[in-house]
């Protein structure tokens, strides 16, 4: 196992490569000029180019590469544009929020849509299963944007209930948590559902119901294992999809988390930042594809890496 994690985690280093190649030629064809957007559009062309020797976009692109891949392996992100404070600590005192944002995200919908799949599978083809599936084709319908904006209106404008902006408290994690984590309670509630259904059917489950054993034993020791496989993997891309796609949802309730910080970064042409948050999302979905792996191996002990 051990081999197998660091032979995973020396396969990230290539790409990680082509991921900061790509990134850094993609943030350079953005229409806009960096240097013209923090000077504003009354500064003077002297202004402008002042600034931009003062970011280093005066320099050649090959040279500009060079320098980010040199500091890159110092451990390094650069500067961002407007800030002028390191990318590092720019992107650090955003993750939290995004962090526990995700994670109050994650566990509501995975609790939710776990339970709801494995209901719909037990009783499929009854109230429960329509019930639930009526639920789940709404979470993946409905836009995360106009949910929020509905929670914001029923729960903040006409009760008075929730707060809407900041981070500062249990309370503000609520909306945006049921906003961001709808959609993957919906798919978890799908797929867990269509695993079940799938193993429920297989003969081994089939022969304990034929043993006389309950049917919570036939669900929690004999199917449970075998069907939270590819469950398992799917929690893990969600994971991934929650930590680095909640930009709609940090805008519509103002959240101090990496996504506000993205789309800031992209409006104001600051490429430094824009690179170091593309390159940590993708680090952030290589960690969890590996986790997912090695969780494989404690769920089904059968599995076994080379």
């Amino acid at each position: 196992m051990l081999t197998y994690i660091v032979k995973r985690l020396l396969g990230m280093v290539p790409t990680l490569l082509l991921v900061a190649v790509a990134v850094f030629f993609f943030v350079h064809m953005l229409p806009g000029d960096p240097a013209r957007l923090a000077a504003g559009q009354d500064a003077d062309d002297q202004t402008v180019e002042m600034l931009r020797k003062e970011m280093g976009l005066d320099k050649p692109l090959a040279h500009q590469m060079v320098n980010y891949f040199s500091r890159l392996a110092h451990g390094e992100m650069g500067t961002s544009l407007r800030s002028r404070r390191p990318v590092t600590q720019e992107i650090s005192e955003r993750f939290s929020p995004t962090l526990l944002l995700t994670l109050t995200s994650m566990i509501w919908s995975v609790i939710f849509g776990m339970v709801i799949g494995i209901s719909s599978a037990v009783w499929r083809n009854k109230w429960p299963d329509r019930l639930g599936m009526t639920i789940a084709v709404s979470g993946i319908s409905f836009p995360a944007f106009a949910l929020g904006m509905m929670l914001i209106q029923v729960f903040s404008v006409g009760l008075g209930w929730l707060p809407t902006v900041g981070a500062s408290s249990w309370k503000h994690y609520i909306l945006p948590s049921i906003t961001l984590g709808a959609a993957v309670a919906a798919v978890m509630a799908r797929f867990t559902r269509a695993s079940f259904v799938e193993v429920i059917q297989e003969d081994y489950v089939r022969t304990a119901r034929a043993k006389g054993l309950s049917e919570r034993i036939v669900i929690t020791k004999h199917t449970l294992r075998n069907a939270l496989i590819p469950v398992v993997t799917m929690m893990g891309l969600q994971f991934g999809f929650l930590l680095g796609g909640s930009i709609v949802v940090e805008t519509v309730f103002s959240w101090p988390g990496l996504g506000s910080l993205l789309v800031n970064a992209v409006v104001q042409r600051d490429y430094p930042v824009i690179q170091g948050l593309v390159l940590l999302f993708s680090v952030e979905f290589i960690v969890i594809n590996l986790v997912v792996d090695v969780l494989y191996g404690v769920i089904n002990p059968g599995i076994r890496y080379k």
